[in-house]
This record gives structure tokens, sequence and C-alpha cells, in this order.
């Protein structure tokens, strides 16, 4: 099973990792970083970069899809080339999928029009504008695309799609040998959550998250 880990400048790392991580362990799992061009591509924090060691060309009917997100999504929402790989590969792959703002544009290549989806909680509504319908979960799965909410819930979705394609016991197996139990010192992680001055914080500055 090839599995397609899309990279673009200033994509949030752990979108992709998080994914990795898990997808990479599945049985007969061959896990390829691919991009437009081949070589290092630096993530958003400016310190990381990861490699794809294939171009889009390269990899023409990869088994499983995963888009991250990024703070600069906006460029990869209107990069045509890269919507016209995700469409070519759309036809013949298993699973299409995103993690956290990655999810625009699955959706702006026309890949979820008319389907239920997530995002981050900061840009979940703006799925409407490409036909998508917008949910507040942490993963959703419909037919073979499926979304995660922000970052971390990459590995939510990875472990959803580790269940459907190996079995819950594989699932489990990996999850525990990542030792993936997280017990986070704040409730912080949801808008429903957070202290209020934290949400007011993000929403008054959305370019932490994702560019206009």
């Amino acid at each position: 099973m090839q599995i397609a880990m899309v990279l673009y400048p200033r994509m949030t790392a752990l979108d992709i990792v998080g994914p990795y991580e898990v997808l990479s362990r599945l049985p007969d799992a061959s896990a390829v970083f691919t991009a437009a061009v081949r070589g290092p591509v630096l993530a958003d924090t400016g310190a990381l970069r990861l490699v794809a060691e294939s171009d889009f060309s390269e990899i023409s009917s990869p088994d499983l899809v995963v888009v991250p997100g990024g703070p600069d999504v906006a460029a990869q929402v209107a990069d045509a080339p890269l919507h016209e790989w995700l469409r070519a590969v759309d036809a013949g792959a298993t699973w299409m999928t995103s993690v956290c703002t990655g999810s625009l544009i699955l959706a702006a290549a026309g890949l979820l029009r008319g389907r239920p989806a997530t995002s981050h909680w900061m840009v979940t509504e703006r799925l409407r504008a490409y036909g998508a319908s917008p949910v507040s979960e942490r993963v959703v799965v419909d037919g073979r695309y499926a979304t995660a909410a922000g970052v971390s819930a990459g590995i939510d979705l990875a472990l959803t799609l580790a269940a459907r394609i190996a079995g819950p016991e594989v699932a489990q197996t990996i999850q525990l040998a990542i030792e993936y139990d997280p017990r986070p010192p704040f409730a912080a992680g949801s808008p429903a959550t957070a202290p209020p001055e934290v949400v007011g914080f993000l929403r008054a500055n959305p370019a932490l998250v994702v560019s206009s």
C-alpha cells in the first residue's frame, strides 16, 4: 500500500508527521513524502525541513493520500498543479484524507463537494465556499474521504484509518507502540473548554492559524 504524504512550503509539520508515525507502521505500507518539486520543504516554523523524495509526477497511483494544513494554506487553495494532481490520483485512490486546513485544499480541488468535512475550528465554515458541509468533529469519514480537525487530530485520523484498513487490533497495537495516551496539562484544546481570553486572542490573531 503506497501512502502519499503531501508536502508544500509552510505546511504544519505535525499535520503530516503525526499521521506518518501511525500509517507507516501498517503492514505492507510504503509511505512516501511528495511535493511539486523534489527536495527539502520548509515547515511553517521556519526552522524545520521535511524532504520530498519524489515529485507529484512520480506518484501516479497512491492508495492513500494525506494533505496537511498550514497558515499559508491560501496559497495552496489556489495552487492549480496541486489540485490537478489531487484530482488525478483521486480516481484510483482508496483513501483521500486531510488534516487541519488541508481540508480546504481538498475542497478547493473539488473533492469534498456535497460531503461532510471538518477542519481547524477557526476555519471550518470556510468549507462551505467549496460546496462541502462543515462538521465540528475531530474526525469525519464520508465514504473514502476522511478529514481531521486541527493539527493533533491527524493522529486520531490515522488511527481511525488504520483500524479500517488493517483492523482494530492493529490500530490499537500501533497506538500502544507510539504510546498515544494524551493527558494534556490544560483543558484548552477546544474553543468550548479553553479560557475565553485564549479563544479571543486566537480569534483576534487568525494569521497564527491560517492566512486570509
